[in-house]
């Protein structure tokens, strides 16, 4: 147990101690997105009857920032040590398994939640944005972090170098998350296009945190829970079978 805390306040140490680049910055970044979007869109859409899109907008940006902020925590931490070669401490040390996918994904989940809560206030302080559900919030907050977590720790094993890092955050990880209905619903797509945001699990996280916000959502939350939790456990498994085989990290 000692162990497990020790790697969980080291991950948490690491990105608290450059909280200008891993918090702050993209709390900034995400306030420009709704900035430069709002002043375009706000006269010229509507998303929800008697919901401004600045106000639609503000859920979306949030769960947004959290997902990718959580996949970076973790991808990042873990190619650095691999690259360094100072994982090799993490792999001699008493820990599981499970102990240390548990520590690196509970980082992720605080740096997430940490992201999303300081645009929530800031931007709370401008506009009024209603609350259906906290627990419908934190639920798909949390399991989002947490989903982009453990994709961060097979991202970090499997990437060799930096650039393939970067190639999965560019390719993958940000076209799913701007395609998933962070900008707009998908009832305003076309039949193929709606159809296909369907296949984008992305799109469960933001429909069902949205719905915590206005009670109103494209699919039920309890599809989107479902969606989630099936994503999680199937992520999760895959991630904790790359750790037990030591599969690219045991070499």
């Amino acid at each position: 147990m000692n162990g497990f805390l020790t790697l969980l306040y080291k991950e948490l140490l690491r990105f608290w101690k450059v909280g200008f680049q891993t918090v702050f910055a993209p709390m900034l970044s995400t306030l420009l997105y709704l900035l430069i979007f709002s002043h375009m869109l706000e006269e010229r859409v509507q998303a929800y009857p008697g919901v401004t899109y600045t106000v639609f907008l503000i859920p979306g940006l949030v769960i947004m920032a959290m997902l990718q902020n959580a996949f970076a925590n973790s991808s990042s931490s873990l190619i650095q040590s691999i690259v360094s070669g100072n994982h090799i401490f993490m792999l001699l040390s008493p820990l599981s398994y499970q102990e240390i996918f548990t520590a690196y994904v509970l980082a992720s989940v605080v740096r997430g939640l940490a992201v999303g809560l300081g645009i929530y206030l800031i931007t709370l302080g401008f506009f009024e944005i209603p609350l259906y559900s906290f627990a419908w919030v934190f639920v798909f907050a949390l399991m989002g972090t947490a989903l982009l977590g453990a994709l961060g720790i097979i991202a970090g094993i499997w990437a060799e170098k930096f650039e393939h890092l970067s190639a999965l955050q560019n390719f993958i990880i940000l076209p799913l998350t701007f395609l998933s209905g962070v900008f707009y619903t998908i009832s305003s797509l076309p039949p193929f296009w709606r159809g296909l945001s369907y296949l984008n699990p992305f799109f469960y996280m933001v429909d069902g945190f949205r719905y915590g916000f206005f009670r109103t959502s494209d699919v039920s939350p309890y599809l989107s829970l479902g969606a989630l939790a099936a994503c999680f456990l199937a992520v999760s498994w895959l991630t904790l079978q790359m750790l037990k085989t030591g599969y690219k990290i045991r070499r």
